[in-house]
């Protein structure tokens, strides 16, 4: 990728992921922060599915959107935050598993905009399945931290 904008990334991704209820709500997890990638995992249960018992689009959504989102992350100063401004996803595959794992990526960094994607697969034991790619551009607001 490039060099390290902030050596403690993974402190810093960490911390805004623990700050998003919404995540909690849904009962993810990042397992994964690395630079310019994140993991997020989500066990499916009655709380995340529509109405044929498979996790919800908007659910698929989020967890691309925010692994994609804090990739990006780890690729901007301390001083700085990000903030989606357009994603794109196309749903390839009923999100049908035993937990849905969104893996994303950094594309292509750069000062204002970054570009990143998503896959998010729906495993059960050692099968997965591809059920959605994203992509997206993050904008990075310089000086503005998050609250």
């Amino acid at each position: 990728m490039s060099h390290l904008a902030n050596p403690d990334f993974a402190a810093c991704v960490a911390a805004s992921f623990d700050k998003q209820n919404a995540m909690r709500l849904i009962r993810a997890s990042m397992p994964v922060i690395e630079h310019g990638r994140t993991e997020i995992h989500v066990p499916h249960w009655s709380g995340v599915e529509q109405q044929h018992g498979f996790v919800h689009g908007g659910v698929v959504g989020m967890i691309a959107d925010s692994a994609a989102g804090y990739a990006a992350m780890t690729m901007v100063p301390a001083s700085a935050s990000v903030l989606t401004v357009e994603y794109k996803m196309n749903l390839v595959a009923p999100a049908d598993g035993e937990k849905l794992i969104a893996r994303g990526a950094v594309v292509r960094p750069g000062r204002t905009l970054i570009v990143t994607k998503a896959e998010v697969f729906a495993v059960t034991g050692e099968k997965s399945t591809l059920c959605a790619l994203m992509q997206q551009t993050i904008m990075v607001m310089h000086g503005k931290r998050e609250r």
